[in-house]
């Protein structure tokens, strides 16, 4: 299906057919059409499936084509769960809307708070930012959304993963009204939380799911390579960036000092590589990653807050150089290539350390991992035994093997207790009679 044949406004197909979108993606195909009716929806699909479209296209579809609820407060809020996410999605609502009489403002945390309210009181009328820093506006009435029409969660497994549940229900408070549509979008449904959430939100919305998470990417080569400690592994980041053909690389490690360790390793190695992690000043994060985006660096060493959303097509390599804590965010990572058609390659570095995470990543996935090792640095750690299952038996099987075990048990010996026999570890007396002599005898008789 083509976006010409969708029932939009010709200024969107220009603009749609000048950046060379002409045919839709699965998720764009059964999510638009339903959300131009003003239907709710909630949907999952694989990473780099074209779903920031799939819900901006009806949004400035609406804009364009009905009459706003309200004078002074937007009409859209889309919520996502990095900073760096809510920048990709308000540069594509940008030059979606470009030459249209559609404003559009970024929210986002580590941003000057009075400038954001200075923007807010201008009535933008869509509105990209955090769940924390939107919900901070709203608690000190720098703005007001009572007469929201849209309002879109962006990668809303992720912000209930990192805490910000209580937000997105005070957002909803504050926008709730029978008029307002709301799309949910997660990489997973049915988790408890994003079910629970999604009642709490939406009103009979049209569910759609376009694949699963866990199935193989098709367009992204994953490989497995073990190492026996963190020594051998900056041996085998190096190899790897070396070795593998690529445009640019993202190396994800664990922690703020890892990533800068890393980042400086590979540049006395020769290559050329930038940290980025979520302790970092807002406009150094900013300039970070827009030097990266530029190609201006070949590598980019962070931790999980460059993992979901970032469209990087110049990306053709991720490396793990330490496995996530959730098995989900293993999808996120490797999700950074092979977007949009194109192809990428994937390692997964697996130490001791890592084993646990392997194993949950393993037990996630719907396939196997293909194991794959650098000349002269094979590893002599393979992983750890399985310990073994007990076999499970059924209630029927207990209940007759308790029946075998009373018949041929030996019957118990009853203790008597009232004949004076020594039993455990304190001994019974018997309290001894008094003598009674013959003159004692004679006396009690008179």
């Amino acid at each position: 299906m083509l976006f010409n044949d969708l029932p939009l406004d010709h200024r969107i197909k220009k603009v749609l057919t000048d950046k060379k979108f002409t045919d839709l993606t699965p998720i764009q195909a059964k999510v638009i059409a339903p959300a131009l009716k003003g239907n709710d929806i909630i949907a999952s699909s694989k990473t780099g499936s074209g779903k920031t479209l799939a819900f901006l296209v009806p949004t400035v579809q609406r804009l364009l084509k009905t009459k706003a609820l309200s004078k002074q407060d937007p009409r859209v809020l889309i919520l996502a769960p990095t900073r760096e996410l809510a920048k990709q999605v308000f540069f594509e609502a940008k030059w979606l809307t470009a030459n249209m009489p559609i404003t559009c403002q970024l929210i986002v945390g580590g941003e000057n708070y009075n400038d954001q309210i200075k923007v807010l009181r201008r009535n933008p009328q869509i509105i990209v930012g955090t769940a924390g820093r939107i919900a901070d506006h709203l608690d000190n009435k720098s703005f007001f959304i009572n007469g929201l029409e849209l309002l879109i969660f962006d990668e809303a497994d992720r912000m209930l993963d990192l805490g910000f549940k209580e937000q997105l229900l005070l957002i909803n408070r504050f926008a709730d009204h029978r008029k307002r549509q709301t799309m949910m979008f997660s990489a997973t449904l049915g988790r408890i939380e994003i079910d629970s959430l999604a009642q709490s939100l939406l009103k009979s919305p049209t569910k759609v799911v376009v694949g699963s998470a866990t199935e193989q990417h098709s367009e992204i080569s994953q490989k497995l390579v073990f190492a026996d400690n963190v020594e051998h592994k900056d041996q085998l980041l190096v190899a790897a960036l070396q070795q593998t053909e690529h445009n640019q690389a993202i190396i994800f490690a664990a922690t703020r000092e890892d990533t800068e360790r890393l980042a400086k390793h590979l540049n006395e190695n020769g290559l050329d590589a930038v940290a980025l992690h979520a302790e970092m000043a807002q406009n150094a994060r900013s300039n970070v990653m827009n030097a990266f985006a530029r190609g201006q660096h070949s590598q980019l060493v962070c931790t999980d807050v460059a993992s979901r959303g970032l469209d990087l097509p110049r990306v053709g390599l991720v490396i793990n150089f330490d496995l996530p804590k959730q098995a989900e965010e293993y999808i996120h990572r490797i999700g950074r290539t092979g977007r949009a058609g194109n192809t990428g390659q994937a390692f997964a570095f697996v130490g001791p350390r890592d084993w646990r995470s392997y194993t949950d990543i393993r037990a996630l996935l719907d396939y196997p991992l293909e194991e794959f090792s650098f000349a002269d640095m094979v590893a002599t750690f393979k992983g750890y035994d399985h310990k073994p299952v007990k076999k499970k038996t059924n209630k029927a099987e207990t209940i007759s093997r308790r029946a075998v075990k009373a018949k041929t048990a030996a019957p118990k010996k009853r203790v008597k207790s009232m004949a004076g026999i020594d039993v455990g570890d304190a001994p019974m007396r018997r309290k001894p009679k008094p003598v009674i002599t013959d003159d004692e005898s004679s006396d009690s008789e008179d």
